[in-house]
């Protein structure tokens, strides 16, 4: 499954800003990969934390080798050494373990999680060990698939905005501005800024300041 959206977000964000309907047309559809199920998709975030999409889809496919059905109950029954033994470090196996232990005991609710507003939801998460802010907003748009998420903490759409609208350097005041031009569709934005940053349109630069090399 991947990513769903259209002319209709298409249009509105053309309509708002000329340089990103510019990308559109020339990026064309973007078909990005979600993960509907929450439970899994938390504990793919942590495990891809740090490390290259290659190791954590290694490690992903081990942990489904050796659990088959990734679930609370197989992860309890696994513990932290042998799901450390998958490739990953200790920390997020016992990130991993704890979610486990409180989806398994009903502390935390993961189907309230994905009935509540972005704010609540990224809050909820991100109270989880090992989730922070962005890890949130990423499951909120990779998974629950919300569309208007805007990440100040993601570095590529940083750079996206850098590259397209000519900016040396991206404060919260000016994220702010674009994310309000966005709404309610920055999530398809984020999409077509991600694609820019990752060399999508050869021609466009980044124009963050180079370092000067010290003597």
């Amino acid at each position: 499954m991947v990513f769903a959206y259209g002319e209709t977000e298409l249009s509105y964000l053309r309509q708002k800003d000329a340089r990103l309907g510019a990308v559109i047309d020339r990026v064309g559809h973007i078909d990005r990969t979600v993960d509907t199920d929450l439970f899994s998709s938390v504990i793919h975030h942590i495990i891809g934390q740090q490390i290259s999409t290659k190791a954590q889809a290694t490690i992903w496919q081990r942990m489904q080798d050796a659990l088959g059905a990734v679930s609370a109950e197989t992860i309890l029954a696994a513990g932290v050494s042998d799901l450390q033994a998958l490739g990953m470090t200790f920390r997020k196996a016992e990130y991993i373990t704890d979610l486990a232990e409180k989806v398994h005991s009903g502390a935390f609710d993961l189907d309230t999680v994905a009935q509540m507003s972005d704010e609540d939801a990224i809050r909820a998460l991100s109270s989880l060990k090992g989730i922070g802010v962005w890890t949130a907003e990423m499951i909120l748009l990779f998974c629950l698939q919300r569309p208007n998420i805007f990440s100040y903490d993601d570095l590529a759409i940083q750079r996206g905005l850098r590259m397209v609208y000519h900016h040396r350097a991206i404060d919260r005041k000016l994220f702010e501005k674009y994310r309000r031009r966005f709404s309610p569709y920055c999530s398809v934005a984020s999409l077509y800024l991600w694609a820019v940053s990752g060399g999508a349109i050869p021609e466009l630069r980044d124009y963050k300041p180079k370092r000067e090399k010290t003597p």
